[in-house]
């Protein structure tokens, strides 16, 4: 039977390798590359402190023998490692390896995989049988205990979030919604606000997670206020349904921001109001109205809906008319950003990946645990989202250049061209 050894570890053991699986094979390599390379560090530290001696001219930086036997779980699966150490006699140092750190039982790949896969659905007590498959019998550091450790960190990580400063921040955009999760707290649903801001630079990043009731005005406020107490500056443009409690919110705490309605919210409200049968012509109608070259176009189309549904369904065209102004506010901001701020998509898409983990989240959960939960969520989603389109021009906006029908007014000689 052939026999492999590397440094007098035997990585094959009794089988061979025409015997062994592929998960066999890679789990054997995986050990036996990671032993070569701790000798090899082990080798590099001692070389390089050769020098160091003591007054009898004894090396100070001597190998000294194996470690216990430890399991490390990585991506291949759970293997068995001796690790070399170091005898370092000079006073105040000591070797560490960064391959393989002391106390270490899972590789940081296999960390990362921990809370994707409970965010995504996987209840924390099917870990050790799921991952089993994956990794192997012998996986470890896997268990129900591990997920609960994490939570306790998400939660933490989001109260550091909910006190960082925001001077030094400038959204410039921001859209603001709110969904109801299915997930049951102590006492009642999660109602999860959520705010999304463009930077100056025209990257998305989460502004807020906070819970609120209902998505009453005052807990808009509540959360707003908050935002403007760490040095938040008001916004140009907020964009979201039309949710009365955030928009009397934003009027009182930041009164010089301008609005947008959502109009995918706007579209399936006025639709609701109407005959199945009227439905796709009117939607196909509203569609026009949404994607108008410019403003005179928007509001045309709207005359044309108005003359066609009025008269039978005058409850459809004032649930569309009522928001006539803050539909077409996008028309005094950048062309290339009307794609984004047109509706609240950033934030329903992102939603759809919340509501995943929470429909099978069983029993209730601590209100700071279902927090911490979203949040993860949607931090981890932020890392997906791209810039807005033509960046350069979201500055522009901060600085007050005026916009109409998309393009920008330049002034020259005291008229507009």
């Amino acid at each position: 039977m052939l026999q492999l050894t590397t440094n007098g570890f035997d990585w094959l053991g009794e089988k061979s390798l025409t015997e062994m699986t592929v998960d066999e094979l890679a789990r054997k390599g995986a050990r036996r590359i990671i032993v070569e390379a701790l000798m090899l560090e082990v080798a590099e530290y001692i070389e390089a402190l050769k020098h160091e001696r003591d007054r009898q001219g004894h090396a100070l930086v001597v190998r000294n023998g194996y470690g216990r036997p430890r399991k490390i779980t990585v991506g291949s699966g759970t293997i068995e490692i001796a690790a070399p150490r170091v005898n370092d006699r000079r006073q105040g140092k000591k070797f560490t390896s960064s391959i393989l750190p002391p106390y270490m039982r899972r590789s940081p790949d296999v960390n990362e995989v921990l809370p994707i896969l409970y965010l995504k659905g996987l209840s924390s007590g099917d870990f050790s049988d799921a991952l089993k498959c994956l990794l192997g019998e012998a996986a470890s550091g896997l268990s129900a205990a591990s997920i609960t450790r994490l939570k306790k960190i998400w939660e933490e990580e989001y109260k550091s979030f909910k006190r960082r400063d925001l001077t030094d921040k400038d959204y410039v955009y921001i859209w603001a919604d709110g969904v109801h999760l299915s997930v049951r707290l102590e006492d009642e649903r999660l109602c999860l606000l959520v705010i999304i801001g463009v930077t100056i630079d025209g990257k998305k990043e989460i502004v807020a997670v906070e819970d609120g009731y209902r998505e009453s005005k005052e807990s808009w406020a509540s959360l707003l206020r908050d935002l403007s107490r760490r040095g938040m500056k008001a916004p140009v443009l907020a964009v979201g349904d039309g949710a009365l409690g955030f928009w009397a919110a934003t009027r009182d705490v930041w009164p010089e921001t301008k609005e947008e309605r959502c109009w995918v919210h706007k579209i399936a409200n006025v639709l609701d109001k109407l005959p199945k049968k009227l439905q796709p012509k009117a939607k196909e109608l509203m569609r026009e109205m949404m994607y108008a070259p410019d403003k005179e176009y928007c509001l045309d189309q709207m005359e044309l809906f108005k003359k066609e549904y009025d008269a039978k369904y005058p409850k459809a065209v004032e649930c569309l008319l009522k928001d006539k102004e803050t539909l077409t506010t996008h028309f005094d901001f950048p062309a290339e950003h009307w794609t984004h701020i047109r509706s609240t998509n950033p934030i329903e898409s992102t939603f759809s990946t919340v509501k995943l983990r929470t429909r099978v989240t069983k029993g209730a959960v601590s209100r700071s645990a279902g927090l911490a939960m979203a949040f993860k969520l949607l931090e981890g989603a932020q890392g997906r989202w791209r810039k807005v389109n033509a960046p350069q021009l979201v500055a522009k906006v901060r600085e007050g250049i005026v916009f109409k029908d998309g393009i920008e007014v330049v002034q020259s000689e005291g008229r507009v061209a």
